[in-house]
């Protein structure tokens, strides 16, 4: 969904671009925003870089690609998403030592009884994504995850502002 609003309505871009399950952007376009939607167990880790004003999504579905299906993309997993997140914006001119780093999503969306854990993909994807940060250096500098909430986490690439909205709640900067 891409949508321009004159800058009188909103001081934030609104050329939206969607980053969905699997997929991961990067940009140094002052005019576009990055939106992971509907964030169930998946998790949304957005990474932004002030100097070089280089921002970054990627849509984490699964924790592990050794464990998941190999006709996905490694964007896909929490061990092999992030570093591809990281090393993609370091060769559009970003550092490592500079992200500031936040995250969305992880959430117990499903009911599964009496097996109330059952496969706990929303929390092993946060366990995964913290854990490839930490192996990258990283650390979370904000975030809004587990719970039983879907979610929907922006990335505004010309200023770094992050905001998250859960469902039934208004959004709020991360």
């Amino acid at each position: 969904m891409i949508a321009r609003l004159s800058a009188e309505v909103s001081p934030y871009p609104l050329t939206v671009v969607h980053v969905g399950i699997g997929e991961l952007v990067v940009s140094r376009d002052p005019e576009q925003t990055l939106a992971a939607y509907g964030l169930g167990s998946c998790v949304a880790v957005a990474a932004w870089d002030r100097p070089s004003r280089t921002g970054g999504m990627v849509h984490i579905m699964l924790p592990d690609s050794t464990a998941g299906p190999r006709r996905l993309a490694p964007t896909s997993f929490g061990d092999t998403g992030v570093r591809a997140l990281i090393e993609t914006m370091e060769g559009q001119g970003a550092s490592r030592e500079r992200l500031a780093v936040k995250i969305a999503g992880g959430a117990q969306v499903l009911s599964l009884g009496e097996h109330q854990d059952g496969f706990a993909i929303g929390r092993r994807n946060i366990e995964a994504v913290r854990e490839a940060l930490r192996r990258l250096g990283l650390t979370v500098l904000a975030e809004d995850v587990g719970g039983t909430t879907g979610r929907t986490l922006l990335l505004h690439v010309a200023t770094g502002r992050t905001t998250v909205q859960a469902i039934g709640r208004p959004p709020r900067d991360l």
